[in-house]
């Protein structure tokens, strides 16, 4: 995205977004991005040692915001990367399982935005690949996401190597 869209004030939602400054609380960090990431695989996150994620997460480039209830439980992931000059990733962005489709992803996304697009920022990007959400892709291009690139990206199944148990992503094939 190389200019932001009109949006305007996010949606209402029984939700509140939380910032988690430096230093992000690795362990709460590492299980909500499991709770999120395990129907997907995730494993990005998973596979850093301790120093490098210490390195990304509190980094005064990263800024790690969390969705969560009213009761305080975190529900969802926001981590933006500002690393690159002129740049916002949006690096890590997702919902525990349950929560998607009721408005939650869109009202998450309103807030990315409006956090990603300081005045320096000239792009804001994702990345997405065959083992995120379905939805995912459309939701993106929905939010003004223009796809840019294709990859191939192989890595051990994270079910094999001990990250996820095996019964973990149970419609997604063993490899």
């Amino acid at each position: 995205m190389l200019a932001p869209l009109p949006i305007g004030e996010p949606r209402k939602s029984a939700l509140r977004l939380e910032h988690w400054p430096a230093p992000v609380d690795r362990t709460r960090y590492l299980w909500l991005f499991r709770q999120i990431g395990a129907p997907w695989l995730w494993r990005g996150r998973l596979v850093m040692d301790a120093d490098a994620l210490a390195a990304v997460l509190d980094s005064r480039t990263t800024t790690v915001h969390v969705a969560t209830r009213r009761d305080g439980t975190p529900v969802g992931l926001l981590e933006l990367d500002f690393s690159v000059a002129h740049t916002c990733e949006i690096a890590y962005f997702g919902l525990v399982p349950g929560m998607t489709g009721n408005g939650h992803g869109a009202w998450l996304m309103a807030h990315a935005l409006r956090m990603a697009w300081v005045p320096a920022v000239k792009r804001v990007w994702v990345h997405t690949c065959d083992l995120d959400h379905p939805a995912a892709l459309g939701f993106y291009q929905r939010h003004g996401f223009v796809p840019f690139e294709r990859a191939v990206e192989i890595y051990p199944d994270p079910r094999a190597t001990g990250l996820y148990a095996r019964d973990v992503a149970p419609g997604i094939p063993l490899l």
